[in-house]
């Protein structure tokens, strides 16, 4: 967008960067694949192409159906969408602040145009700072939600913000997703984690510079790596913030 919200203004990029960007993923050589293809590597299943890369996109902004996906489709990228169902389902309620958002009925387009959809929870809450039945429901209930819709299984997730631990990584095991996908701001690699699959955030400031040295494999660490002494501190402090004001928006 142009113009966005100013709260999710930093996560979001002007089309004519958008389609820079793009153009600078095709231009680098490399393979793009969806997460799927991923999934069935990193599970033993089946090779990966040289040099690939993965395009995702999280919660399902009003863009994401229209000029999104035609840039996408223009340039036969395919990618992974991530939803957050109770943003864009009629009657559905989420954490997100106010956005112009697509509609749920909208999903099987982003199929057509080559994009794969995964799962983001239900209102987009900090999943490491919930108990376990509120876990299973932000989970499950996106999935259902999702698998109706389409008519087929939902195999990906996506954690809101990339906030996880070791608890949400298996619950989403056991929810029956095959991969959940982090962020870390790092390179994903052979050794990746299939529940904490490391990506690159892009944020408004990020230029074409920098997604080509991204493409050169340059510019961030690699993946896997332990959590630091900040991030494990920041979230037992998300936690008790969330057991004194309840659940809070991942952002």
């Amino acid at each position: 967008m142009d113009d966005p919200p100013e709260w999710i203004a930093e996560f979001t990029v002007p089309p004519r960067r958008f389609t820079a960007h793009l153009d600078a993923v095709l231009d680098s050589g490399r393979t793009p694949v969806t997460m799927s293809a991923l999934a069935d590597h990193l599970a033993g299943r089946a090779p990966l192409p040289p040099r690939p890369v993965v395009l995702t996109f999280d919660d399902g902004f009003a863009d994401l159906p229209g000029p999104t996906a035609a840039a996408l489709a223009e340039r036969n990228l395919p990618g992974t969408a991530y939803l957050t169902t109770g943003a864009i389902a009629p009657s559905g309620r989420s954490l997100l602040p106010p956005a112009p958002m697509m509609r749920l009925e909208e999903a099987p387009l982003l199929e057509q145009a080559g994009l794969e959809v995964g799962g983001h929870t239900v209102t987009h809450a900090q999943l490491d700072t919930l108990g376990r039945d509120a876990l299973e429901r932000e989970l499950c209930d996106s999935r259902r939600v999702l698998e109706d819709t389409l008519g087929h299984p939902v195999r990906h997730l996506a954690y809101p913000h990339g906030y996880n631990s070791a608890a949400v990584r298996r619950a989403a095991a056991l929810a029956g997703y095959e991969t959940a996908a982090a962020v870390r701001h790092a390179l994903s690699s052979q050794r990746d984690e299939r529940y904490r699959v490391a990506r690159l955030i892009v944020r408004r400031s990020h230029t074409v510079a920098d997604v080509r040295a991204w493409m050169r494999g340059e510019g961030a660490r690699v993946a896997p790596y332990r959590d630091g002494v900040l991030t494990v501190g920041w979230r037992w402090y998300r936690r008790a913030r969330t057991a004194v004001r309840g659940p809070g928006f991942a952002g």
